[in-house]
């Protein structure tokens, strides 16, 4: 016997959570953010590459920049963490570079190791502490580096690098946290929604019979079988007119005077074919039942 798979919906998964008592539902829901907390935390760390690793990508990049400017010999030294996102590169002598060495340096180092793909890059020297280079790498904007194709001259450099966060994929991780916030919403709703009130008609209560339809004046009710389905005090008019001439044209001007004249109103042709195109949608139950438009004329309510 070949078994067929039923996809749940979404709204099936919503109605599971609406039905359930108000403590199990709150352990549910604080459950849920307790997972998708965890779950970010988890990414978040997995993310972060290890001290160790980090260090021997900025050594190598030290000791590559070394070789552009045909020094073989002098040593990088010990790779210094400033501040939780930021690290220093310095070196045993004075040298000589091009700026686009480290540039294209880093930037190639980084997307190869899979180190970083954000991050600010500043050269200074070691006695004037001011910046002579720096340039920004980011692949959710434009890239920031001026300063391309100098010459930096033979001195002592150091050269500090920042990692900056990149949120995207984490911002999109903590909007799952509406997910518990929006099935709360719906439970709430659900809770504090009064039912509608059934619309009862009296089994006492005349009615017009209009095709498979009782159509209950007084009530402003259409009624077939165990459905009611509630009218307007102009739609209740026109079917009433309808009903007492079955298989008759009723004129348009004469449903433009009974339904919205008589009460003082003044309405155009138009209001009648939209009050038409109402009762038909609310008639679609029975479909022998038919309000047919005769050109010229008016309307004609037909059975069979």
């Amino acid at each position: 016997m070949r078994k067929t798979l039923v996809k749940p919906s979404a709204s099936g998964f919503i109605n599971y959570f609406a039905h359930m008592k108000p403590r199990v539902f709150i352990a549910n829901v604080f459950l849920l953010m307790v997972l998708i907390t965890t779950a970010v935390a988890c990414i978040n760390k997995k993310e972060q590459l290890p001290a160790k690793h980090l260090e021997v990508v900025l050594r190598e990049i030290g000791h590559q920049l070394l070789l552009t400017a045909k020094d073989s010999t002098s040593r990088v030294l010990p790779v210094k963490q400033l501040h939780e996102n930021t690290y220093q590169l310095s070196f045993q002598h004075d040298f000589s570079f091009v700026s686009d060495s480290l540039i294209n340096l880093v930037q190639r180092t980084f997307e190869q190791d899979g180190v970083a793909n954000h991050y600010i890059v500043n050269v200074r020297n070691c006695a004037q502490k001011g910046t002579i280079l720096a340039f920004e790498i980011n692949k959710q904007a434009t890239d920031l580096t001026p300063c391309r194709g100098r010459t930096l001259q033979e001195a002592c450099y150091i050269i500090e690098l920042e990692f900056l966060p990149s949120n995207t994929t984490h911002r999109w991780w903590w909007l799952l946290l509406l997910i518990p916030l929006a099935i709360g919403g719906y439970y709430l709703k659900g809770r504090l929604r009064k039912p509608a009130a059934p619309l009862l008609v009296p089994e006492t209560m005349n009615y017009l019979p209009l095709g498979r339809f009782q159509l209950y004046t007084g009530s402003h009710v259409l009624s077939i079988g165990d459905k009611q389905i509630p009218l307007s005090a102009k739609e209740t008019k026109a079917l009433n007119l309808f009903a007492q001439n079955m298989h008759q044209v009723v004129e348009r001007e004469r449903l433009m005077k009974e339904i919205w004249e008589d009460a003082g109103l003044v309405v155009i042709s138009k209001n009648v074919d939209v009050l038409v195109s109402k009762l038909r949608k609310k008639l679609a139950d029975d479909p022998t039942l038919k309000i047919i438009n005769i050109p010229g004329k008016g309307y004609k309510c037909t059975v069979g």
